[in-house]
């Protein structure tokens, strides 16, 4: 990876600037959660509008969706995730630790402490609660392990209203939760994350280009996103890495500090998922094909990625330290439209916060801005620098007879003179190059 970047750095910058915490601070934290701060929620919320406006606005054969976190339980019997969403695990008789068994070379001696292992049992990765006052067999229900098996129960809902027909897609953006045994790497792998998936629906015979376009579509997007290309690659899964009922999947990965890691997965999941749901249920879920006037039960082209990994590539990606005047600079060079702040407002003295703030108020509708008054401009400067904030603007106190300010780019710190009159003009010229 081009200025390799280790996670400890992110970390530290994330926690110094606001972007994400650790979940329950004062009380010592608690493992696979994470907050996100005043900077960081602007961001998710930037990549989060940025996929729905390519996967939903900018398309006519995709619509969106947004359903309860908690299903019916036997949504999960359907989907497999009852039986089956499991990690066989064992655990030290001695120091108590649990371990996946993949993650240690000795099945029979513990690799923190060597004590003797027990055999291994499968350990269910979803979270468990009941619905309703009784706790009981009959009101256990769970939170959603994946946003996409609602997707499906809703399709013919779906379908109707919104007046379609295969080929096209359901997208949502929403929270899932698994009970991981050892989330690690950050946000790359915790227990509470939010997914952004698409599920295509189409005709057997047209799964295959639709699976190759969506493969080649979704690469793209990360492109487009601003994340550097040669950091990207399509692996394609092997034939024993898929699922029994896929026809292929492909994951986009990216070059982590970690490693090359999954970001986004993109399978040709057959027509399974609706069969399933047909078969428990006992409700049809097919559709008549206009051409033959037979029916027949759609495939699926699935496209899911998390929204906190996609931060973290954007985070990892953009992350620079430069040499400035023999000052060491950290810049977070992200793609200016999914940049937390845009601009950043400094009026050089606080005598001049009241006019400052009025050119502030007035770009406000067109720009997200953060105003900052707080030290030097200097330190102003590098702390939005290490935000991703491409413009800086500087009220000074020549403002006050030439009413003009100066304008400073994060990515190549040269400063521009600009009529307050023209700024927002500037500035819309300047985020379109």
């Amino acid at each position: 990876m081009n200025n390799q970047v280790s996670m400890e750095l992110l970390v530290s910058l994330c926690k110094r600037r606001g972007i994400i915490f650790q979940s329950s601070e004062p009380y010592g934290g608690i493992g696979g959660f994470w907050d996100y701060g005043p900077v960081g929620v602007e961001l998710r919320n930037r990549i989060k509008s940025h996929w729905w406006r390519y996967m939903v606005q900018y398309r006519d054969d995709v619509v969106g969706l947004d359903t309860s976190i908690i299903a019916h339980p036997q949504t999960w019997v359907a989907s497999g995730h009852v039986d089956s969403f499991s990690d066989p695990m064992v655990d030290c008789k001695q120091c108590k630790k649990r371990f996946r068994t993949d993650q240690i070379p000795d099945l029979e001696q513990c690799p923190a402490c060597g004590g003797e292992l027990t055999e291994p049992r499968e350990f269910n990765l979803m979270f468990k609660t009941f619905v309703g006052p009784v706790q009981d067999d009959a009101s256990v229900a769970y939170l959603r392990p994946e946003t996409c098996q609602s997707i499906f129960t809703q399709f013919k809902n779906t379908m109707t209203t919104a007046r379609k027909k295969p080929p096209f897609g359901i997208a949502q953006v929403g929270k899932s939760f698994r009970n991981e045994i050892t989330p690690r790497n950050f946000i790359f792998r915790s227990r509470e994350f939010e997914q952004m998936e698409m599920e295509f629906f189409c005709t057997a015979q047209e799964s295959g280009r639709f699976y190759d376009y969506w493969v080649q579509e979704r690469f793209n997007w990360f492109v487009n996103l601003g994340v550097r290309k040669e950091n990207l690659r399509l692996r394609p899964h092997t034939a024993d890495e898929l699922a029994h009922y896929a026809n292929g999947c492909t994951d986009v990965e990216y070059e982590f500090p970690f490693g090359w890691s999954e970001l986004e997965g993109i399978a040709d999941r057959g027509n399974y998922d609706l069969s399933q749901h047909a078969k428990v249920s006992g409700k049809d879920f097919s559709v008549v094909d206009d051409q033959t006037n037979e029916k027949y039960i759609p495939n699926v082209v699935e496209s899911s990625v998390g929204v906190d990994r996609t931060l973290l590539t954007v985070l990892a990606d953009a992350y620079r330290e430069e040499t400035v005047n023999g000052e060491t600079r950290i810049v977070l060079k992200i793609n200016p439209e999914i940049a937390p702040y845009q601009v950043a407002m400094f009026p050089l003295s606080k005598k001049l916060s009241e006019p400052a703030k009025k050119v502030e108020i007035a770009l406000r509708k067109k720009f997200s801005i953060d105003f900052d008054a707080i030290g030097s401009i200097g330190k102003r400067y590098r702390r939005h620098d290490e935000v991703g904030t491409p413009f800086c603007v500087t009220y000074d106190f020549d403002s006050e007879e030439d009413h003009k300010v100066t304008v400073r780019s994060r990515d190549t710190m040269e400063q521009d003179r600009v009529s307050v009159d023209q700024l927002e003009l500037y500035l819309e010229e300047k985020f379109k190059r």
